[in-house]
């Protein structure tokens, strides 16, 4: 495999004429960024990029191929989280899922009502679009947060009113790993009659997901946040008890049952497909695995620095842990220690911006708090040995930090 895995690799960077340089996996502790593709994933997708090389579309035995390739993975997303195959629409990532998810579910449903209720804390995939909808005239209420970053269920119903068309909250949170009562949030939607949407990103592929017994109704997940390429992800939406309606956002052909136009990746979903298979059998172990890594990076950074950790313990995903350390300098603070470790202050799809965490900030954390917090997330590519130097160098790095501060150096 490794040797296969090698060729590819080289053709790929000679091919790109780029100068590419090997990167140390040893210190990689931001997972819910991305992660880095399975090396079977990778040999998988190879053939589908010069080999067979067909259009999906294409009424020929090119096409045909490349179809068939579609259906497998399609089959391999389905098993996953235990939907049928129909039900799984390709895009290029969760975040055309979540607006085509949003957007689509108030055009279809603009004669049942138009308020949608999320949260605070949700991505800013869909915090950005629910924003953008509530300017064209739907209502949004966000829920808040307490301390531990959870929401109210009772607040959440009280909410609903007749013209509720759309529940939409996270499965498990991209910056603090809190896993949400998916199971009851959807029971309440039912029993109002209200679509519920969940964003899944950070939950498929780590977690047990089962569709139809968390009666999701739609459903995004995204390809690179699971071991598999970026530029590819999927949208679940229900064909029955519901069959959810949905108006297209990208016209121009009809693809993927007429709700998402344009030519699909083939190479991307293929690789899509294989990393769901691979997640389906080593979620357990690698579940079991991470929790021990993550609970001795947690405990040592909590002896050894002072640190403490944003939102609850009780409810959250094995391999993320929100660690806000005692300093006042937190530029300083992710500075230092991203010159050997790879982590995050929050989302990297929020890197653009300057402003403090909007998750931290929605628990009810000062600005100082949010600044001065670091996620760290772990993968596959995460050793104990690499657990043992992140350890050392975060330790280093504050205690450095604390004396500068305390003006003993």
């Amino acid at each position: 495999m490794g040797e296969r895995y090698d060729e590819c690799l080289s053709f790929l960077i000679t091919a790109s004429g780029l100068p590419l340089q090997k990167m140390d996996a040893a210190l990689y502790f931001d997972h819910n960024s991305t992660t880095p593709v399975d090396e079977a994933v990778v040999q998988a997708m190879f053939p589908w990029f010069h080999q067979q090389f067909g259009n999906a579309a294409s009424n020929h035995m090119f096409g045909w191929q490349a179809a068939e390739a579609v259906n497998i993975a399609r089959e391999q997303l389905a098993a996953l989280i235990s939907a049928e195959k129909e039900e799984i629409i390709f895009t290029s990532g969760a975040t055309e899922s979540i607006n085509l998810a949003l957007r689509g579910v108030v055009d279809a449903y603009a004669g049942k009502g138009n308020h949608i209720i999320t949260c605070a804390t949700e991505h800013k995939a869909v915090l950005d679009t629910v924003e953008h909808l509530s300017k064209r005239g739907t209502r949004v209420t966000l829920l808040p947060v307490n301390a531990n970053g959870e929401m109210d269920l009772k607040e959440l119903e009280q909410t609903i009113s007749p013209d509720t068309i759309l529940i939409a909250l996270m499965y498990a949170n991209n910056e603090t790993g809190i896993i949400h009562p998916v199971e009851q949030i959807a029971s309440i939607a039912k029993q109002h009659r209200v679509l519920f949407f969940c964003d899944a990103t950070q939950a498929v592929g780590k977690i047990p997901v089962h569709v139809l017994n968390d009666d999701i109704d739609l459903m995004a997940f995204s390809s690179h946040k699971m071991y598999g390429p970026k530029g590819v992800g999927a949208l679940y939406v229900r064909r029955k008890n519901p069959r959810v309606k949905l108006t297209e956002q990208i016209t121009g052909g009809g693809h993927e049952r007429g709700l998402r136009s344009g030519t699909i990746n083939v190479p991307g979903i293929v690789g899509f497909g294989k990393a769901a298979t691979i997640c389906m059998e080593q979620m357990q172990t690698e579940t079991t695995r991470l929790e021990a890594l993550r609970n001795q990076l947690e405990s040592s950074l909590i002896s050894g620095t002072g640190a403490t950790v944003n939102g609850t313990t009780t409810h959250r995903l094995a391999h993320v842990s929100n660690l806000q350390f005692p300093v006042q300098n937190g530029s300083s603070l992710l500075t230092r220690l991203i010159h050997k470790i790879a982590v995050s202050s929050g989302s990297a799809c929020s890197s653009a911006s300057t402003q403090p965490s909007h998750v931290l900030k929605a628990m009810g954390m000062p600005d100082g708090a949010v600044k001065s917090s670091i996620r760290f997330s772990l993968g596959r590519t995460t050793t104990p040995e690499a657990v043992e130097q992140a350890i050392q160098h975060t330790v280093t790095v504050v205690e450095q930090l604390l004396a500068e501060e305390a003006g003993t150096v």
